[in-house]
Formats: C-alpha cells, sequence, structure tokens
C-alpha cells in the first residue's frame, strides 16, 4: 500500500495524492453533513499487522504534502521532508506515514487539496453550502481521520506528530481514541486555546466579514471577499513570525520612506510586499474556509470537557510537547500548562522547546532541530 516511489537518498520521492470519502458524517454539535471527502497521501510501506502507522496532522494554512513532491520539477518538497524519509526522525523504512487534508481547508480551490466546507456543492439545494455548512471543530477534523484509517483496516497508532493546528488535532486524538494512540508528539500548540488567543485569531477573521463583498458569506455567485482574504491571510504571516526574523525579510522598509511622508494614501514598502505576498495566496483560498478553520481553533480544548484536566484525563499515550521559544500566535505556555496537567495526572509527558527566529513557524523551519528527539520518542516505549 506504498503511495511512493523513492526518488532520491532520504526522500520519500515522488507522491500520489489519494480520496476518502465517507457518507453522512456527524459533527460535534449534532449536525450531519451528507458527503466528506478529504485527500490524503502516504509514505512508507503498511506492515502486515498495520500496526506501524504514523499519522501527520496539517497546520492552518497547510494540506496533507508533509512530504516528497508531487512531481520532480517542483521546487520545494512537503514541508516537514526534513524529518519523514528513509533513516530520517519519522523514518519511512519503519513507519507508514498517513497525512490528510482537514474539513474545511483554506485551499479548496487548490487542485492538490480535496475538502468539503461552506464552498461545496449542498446535494440538497446544488448550490455550496456557504453559511449553511455546520460549525466543525478540531474533534470532526480528528473524527473524519478515524474513518479513513477505519477504512484501511488500522486499528493502532504508533503515533500522531502535528505542528500549530496540527498539534491540536494530535492531542484531541489521544483524548477522543486513548486505546488506538501510542504517542503523541504537540508541535508549536497547546492544550487549549485561552481568551487571548481567541481574540488574536478573531483579527484573521474580522478583515473578511468586514468586506462588503463577504455579503454574510453568500458570494458564490458573484465577487468574492478577496480584499478581505488578502487582509486576512497577511494577518496570518504576520502573526506566525518573531519580528526579528520579520524585520530580516521586510529590511528594505523603514519611517524614511519618502512615499508615505507625501501621502497618506502612500504604502510603506514592508505593507505592499505583505500584501502581494498574500494577494497571491489567495488564488486558492476561500474567504468563508478561512472564517470556519478560525472558529473550529477558537473552539478548542482537548477532551472538549469543562476543563482542561477533565479532557485529558482518558489518555493513556505518552506525550512530547515541542513549542517554539519565541511564539508569539501559540506562545509556549500554552503547550506546557497541557505538559504540567499531563503530569500532575500522572500521565507520561514531556517538554523541550525549539530555539529560532522565526517565531512560530520555528515548528516548521527549523523542526529538524528536534529530530534526534523525536526519532528517540518514536522508538522508545
Amino acid at each position: 500500500m506504498c503511495a511512493a516511489t523513492t526518488a532520491d537518498e532520504g526522500s520519500v520521492g515522488i507522491v500520489s495524492k489519494q480520496v476518502f470519502t465517507t457518507q453522512n458524517f456527524q459533527t460535534l454539535n449534532g449536525a450531519s453533513i451528507a458527503e466528506v471527502s478529504v485527500g490524503w497521501e502516504a509514505y512508507g510501506q503498511l506492515n502486515e499487522r498495520k500496526d506501524n502507522v504514523v499519522l501527520i496532522t496539517h497546520f492552518f494554512s497547510g494540506n496533507s504534502h508533509a512530504a516528497g513532491r508531487y512531481d520532480q520539477d517542483d521546487a520545494l518538497p512537503g514541508y516537514w521532508d526534513s524529518i519523514i524519509g528513509p533513516g530520517k526522525a519519522i523514518d519511512t523504512d519503519k513507519y507508514y506515514v498517513i497525512s490528510s487534508d482537514t474539513l474545511v481547508n483554506q485551499e479548496p480551490h487548490n487542485p492538490m487539496v480535496t475538502t468539503t466546507g461552506p464552498a461545496s456543492i449542498n446535494p440538497a439545494t446544488g448550490q455550496p453550502y456557504a453559511l449553511d455548512f455546520p460549525v466543525v471543530t478540531i474533534r470532526d477534523f480528528v473524527n473524519v481521520q478515524k474513518a479513513l484509517l477505519d477504512s484501511l483496516g488500522v486499528t493502532r497508532l504508533h503515533a500522531v506528530v502535528g505542528a500549530s493546528m496540527g498539534s491540536l488535532q494530535a492531542l484531541d486524538w489521544a483524548t477522543a481514541y486513548p486505546d488506538f494512540v501510542q504517542r503523541v508528539i504537540s508541535v508549536i500548540g497547546g492544550g487549549a486555546v485561552d481568551p487571548w488567543t481567541i481574540a488574536t485569531l478573531q483579527q484573521w477573521a474580522n478583515p473578511i466579514i468586514a468586506d462588503p463583498n463577504w455579503n454574510n458569506g453568500d458570494y458564490y455567485q458573484g465577487d468574492a471577499p478577496l480584499v478581505g482574504l488578502r487582509q486576512a491571510l497577511g494577518m496570518v504571516t504576520l502573526q506566525a513570525m518573531h519580528p526579528m526574523m520579520f524585520n530580516q525579510i521586510y529590511a528594505a522598509s523603514g519611517p524614511r520612506e519618502t512615499a508615505p511622508l507625501q501621502d497618506i494614501r502612500a504604502d510603506f514598502t514592508v505593507v505592499q510586499q505583505l500584501s502581494a505576498a498574500a494577494e497571491a495566496r489567495t488564488r486558492f483560498a476561500d474567504a468563508n474556509h478561512v472564517l470556519y478553520l478560525v472558529r473550529a481553533n477558537q473552539l478548542y480544548m482537548a477532551g472538549f470537557s469543562e476543563t482542561l484536566g477533565a479532557g485529558l484525563a482518558p489518555v493513556t499515550a505518552k506525550t512530547l510537547f515541542l513549542p517554539a521559544s519565541n511564539d508569539l500566535l501559540l506562545q509556549p505556555y500554552l503547550a506546557r500548562t497541557a505538559h504540567e496537567t499531563l503530569v500532575g495526572l500522572g500521565k507520561r509527558s514531556a517538554y523541550e522547546e525549539i530555539e529560532g527566529p522565526w517565531g512560530h513557524l520555528d515548528g516548521v523551519y527549523l523542526i529538524d532541530q528536534k529530530a534526534d528527539l523525536i526519532e528517540d520518542f518514536l522508538t522508545t516505549d
């Protein structure tokens, strides 16, 4: 059941995308979705016992492309290619590594993404769901992944590993299916969002809601709210980076620029550059999908109980938290709180921070800094 071929040493090679579909999916809030489809890819070989599976869960603006390339000419491999592959920390000579797109993925118009969300056609009306799509949660993302694994005959996960929004899924896996999950690695995440994080995430939603073209989510027959979407995606980029790296990348801009002094309508260079980068990302993105992703993250508490302690109580998996020291988005205290809560419950949990200049993005760009620790965590009981 290998979905990849090795093109060079240390790489999973050229990978292919597959699609999983399930019917009458029940959401956490009691709604039903007639049909759910998500894309997925895999690296390595599923063993006869089907117990060598490592599930990779992706971040907010990502998708299932965690390693390898779809084509030899692709400029970049999957986002965690540095730690997934033959002989790497997540060794595809040992593990069958599966990664899937989430519900309401940010980029429903990306030809390499399959997802169900507000932009999908509602079979009851023949039109896009828009805001008739039910609110979904991190637990719903997990339950779709569980249905995918059930379809493959997998009854045990060696580990679940995810970054950012993916880390939320990884930890919730251990609360939802404690007998199914042996290990969890939570990278740049935490156990629950707090008021500060909820308010921060809302800044990603507000520009979309304020765009007149949003039209209360009903824009699929007209002009999409691209101005609001661009502003939202620019905000995501800004808040995912630490100032020390942001200032290096946009060093051409500064307070002594001439145009902003002469004309209040003129933008600083950094504003123009950030807007242009966000504009490019609107090509495949959908505004309603961004709103639904924001809400799924705002609603997160592992275990979905009244308290984090109650939510984490069922966990039997051993857990490793890897926050980034300079993360200003999902700050390290969120992971530390979850770690200390697990330890207080008598669970096995470890904590170590990633050091780097990128901020939140250190969990993607500098993950190989913890490669040896990840490998050891996966190979020991």
